[in-house]
């Protein structure tokens, strides 16, 4: 079992496949030249399943596959059969963008993937094209409806900026009723790659926007996960809100991060890491197996977020096109 240094069980991890993408989000990395690691500084799949069978032996039961956008990686299928394998009830699941899905929706699956959760900030062709940097819509719903049709377990995740999707929070949050797919609302994330234009919603004004149609009652966090999850009185429907600027949203944190060039990461907002690459490429499993014990004592606490407004919260300079969000 991986305990932090927090007394904290660890039992799920994080891997960006890629730090390459296919968008421009303007809250990720607008201003990023459309270029990418090359290969050979990249963890193999091979190597990068070396590290993940030691992780899943001392008790990780949940992997969430991340980029960039983790469908630019080739081959990726064939990671994930190397995964599901070694354990068929592994708790599999990929972060993606969508663009990508409706092509590769089935072959995914046959390799073991169970679910997924899409990236979906907007319902009107010019707002989604804005904040992506290109026209992405009418593919991002066609993955969402493959992925549904052929039986993955989908989730939604919507980021609302103050004067570009802020009135669409109702729109998104029905589209995913109808669908009976679940919507997480994530607060924008400060941090120095993003166009610092922009200004994010705080959670509390994301509920306003909602409680303007309905009713809602708070049901609180399930498990580790990040969400804080809201029933509405008049359906049954059930939401989440992704607040990492909230005081509680750390105080279960069950995950470590590990980039494609090795970088084992123990919080999403800080900048300090560890490098398994060198040990992975060895084969030395006891000496990555060291440096993950490093890394869970050095797990921190608490991000460095707060609850304050978004001009005096302090920015992370860590590139989540990296670490997968």
């Amino acid at each position: 079992m991986l305990i932090d240094g927090q007394g904290r069980r660890v039992n799920y991890l994080r891997v960006s496949v890629t730090e390459r993408c296919n968008f421009r989000c303007q809250y990720c990395m607008p201003e990023k030249p459309f270029s990418w690691v090359p290969q050979e500084n990249l963890l193999s799949f091979e190597e990068l399943f070396l590290f993940i069978k030691v992780v899943i032996d001392e008790g990780v039961d949940k992997i969430r596959l991340t980029g960039g956008e983790p469908l630019l990686r080739e081959d990726l299928d064939k990671f994930i059969a190397m995964i599901h394998d070694y354990k068929p009830d592994i708790d599999l699941a990929i972060t993606t963008n969508g663009f990508l899905l409706a092509e590769a929706a089935h072959k995914l699956k046959i390799a073991g993937l169970k679910r997924l959760n899409i990236s979906l900030d907007s319902l009107k062709p010019d707002i989604a094209a804005k904040i992506a940097g290109k026209d992405v819509l009418y593919r991002v719903l066609a993955g969402i409806e493959e992925a549904l049709e052929i039986g993955l377990n989908v989730k939604l995740n919507m980021v609302p900026l103050k004067g570009i999707n802020e009135n669409e929070i109702l729109d998104i949050l029905e589209y995913a009723r109808e669908k009976q797919i679940k919507i997480r609302f994530i607060e924008y994330m400060e941090n120095t790659h993003a166009n610092n234009t922009i200004e994010g919603m705080h959670g509390r004004e994301i509920l306003v926007k909602i409680k303007e149609r309905y009713t809602i009652h708070a049901l609180g966090r399930e498990g580790a996960s990040p969400s804080f999850n809201y029933r509405i009185e008049e359906n049954g429907y059930e939401f989440g809100l992704i607040d990492p600027h909230k005081h509680d949203f750390c105080e279960n944190c069950n995950r470590i991060r590990l980039t494609a060039e090795g970088h084992l990461i123990p919080c999403l907002y800080f900048d300090e890491a560890m490098s398994i690459a060198q040990a992975v490429k060895e084969k030395d499993i006891n000496k990555a197996s060291s440096i993950l014990a490093q890394v869970l004592r050095d797990k921190p606490k608490e991000n460095r977020w707060s609850e304050e407004e978004l001009d005096s919260r302090e920015q992370s300079k860590r590139a989540f096109y990296q670490t997968g969000g």
